[in-house]
């Protein structure tokens, strides 16, 4: 039997949009308003108004909720100071990636991570089975969060307008509690576009009051709604990575090039942690001579590359690409792609992507393609 796809408390109001509305990890969102290039440009320019309640919210709590965190993640999240934010990520025994995740410290004991729609449940079940053996608590608050992101340059200057919050002193990966259009919220610097942003965390009940004020805050400004599509391109400009595409269940943390998240050694009674071992002998072979290395690949001709395409030079498959897309920001289609060590280097010469048997040419650069000025 097939399920229906879960509703945002915001639904209607993408309706009423007349947004594009497609199936995501199981919800029903906004994948696009009106022109997908004009949402990216708006973000890059001015601001965009994202819907993101899809997202898995669970909440740790507990006099040993950080040495249980220090334990099921690899990062060190008990140095993670009350108000701040890490970007960490949980693995398997293997050492192989089942999410990336931010995980906001709210209170002493006290934390809240939050998955990806699609690996909530997995995140969820595995926390669940990995804290049987400490004083703590895990929660799945997924129903009790609408979660709005307001990104782009104007973005604070909306912001502003609408709370008393200390804006200014908000940190990046930092988040506080304050009210925003008279709407309680947690309120984090945070996002995944490449830009500066907030990600506001409230009541389902107060999603479409917020929405509203930020709307008629942003709009004269030129911030518009923004669908997952342009979210992507974003996070694709910035080298963002996403699961299931540049992370998987068959990587480490060190294949994926995102090795600086593990810490070996934590603040916890004990170092130990899910994985230890495996991430151990991963940053041994990575450190010696990794097979394959994350690159970004610029296109000379107008083909855009998709996931799955093959990464060719002197007529062998050297690589695969892991997410590709036109750039709106570059005016060119661009791709993310693993890629054999010896041709990973920016600048590298002979490189194509296999289009549909056709080798299309490639410049092969340094991530991430695009960088905000500051």
């Amino acid at each position: 039997m097939s399920t229906a796809p879960r509703l945002t408390a915001l639904d209607a109001v993408h309706r009423a949009l007349g947004a594009t509305m497609t199936d995501f990890a199981g919800w029903d969102m906004p994948l696009r308003y009106a022109s997908e290039r004009d949402e990216h440009v708006a973000v890059r320019t001015k601001a965009g108004l994202f819907d993101l309640s899809h997202m898995g919210e669970i909440t740790v709590t507990g006099a040993e909720a950080a040495d249980f965190l220090n334990f099921s993640l690899v990062g060190n999240i008990g140095s993670v100071g009350v108000g701040r934010a890490r970007y960490t990520m949980i693995v398997a025994a293997d050492g192989g990636i089942l999410d990336d995740l931010i995980v906001y410290r709210l209170g002493e004991t006290q934390y809240m991570v939050v998955a990806n729609a699609s690996n909530a449940q997995t995140v969820l079940d595995v926390l669940s089975d990995r804290v049987t053996q400490f004083d703590a608590e895990v929660r799945d608050d997924r129903d009790a969060y609408a979660l709005l992101a307001v990104q782009g340059p104007e973005s604070a200057g909306i912001l502003k307008s609408l709370t008393d919050a200390d804006l200014d002193r908000l940190k990046y990966y930092a988040g506080l509690p304050g009210t925003v259009a008279g709407v309680p919220a947690l309120i984090a610097r945070t996002g995944y576009t490449g830009e500066d942003g907030f990600e506001l965390f409230v009541s389902p009940g107060d999603a479409e009051k917020l929405w509203g004020a930020l709307m008629e805050a942003g709009t004269p400004v030129g911030m518009v709604p923004a669908g997952l599509s342009c979210r992507d391109t974003l996070r694709l400009e910035a080298g963002m990575p996403l699961y299931g595409h540049e992370l998987t269940a068959a990587l480490t943390p060190f294949d994926a090039g995102l090795g600086r998240v593990v810490k070996f050694e934590k603040t916890s009674q004990s170092d130990t942690f899910v994985g230890r071992a495996a991430l151990a002998a991963a940053a041994e072979r990575a450190e010696a001579a990794p097979p394959r290395k994350l690159v970004g690949l610029v296109a000379e001709g107008r083909r855009v590359p998709r996931a799955g395409f093959s990464v060719v030079a002197d007529g062998k498959v050297i690589g695969e690409v892991t997410s590709g897309a036109p750039s709106p920001t570059l005016g060119k289609p661009i791709a993310i792609a693993y890629v054999d060590a010896a041709h990973a280097e920016p600048g590298t010469q002979g490189v194509g992507v296999d289009i549909r048997g056709t080798h299309e040419p490639y410049e092969v650069v340094a991530l991430p393609f695009y960088k905000r000025q500051k």
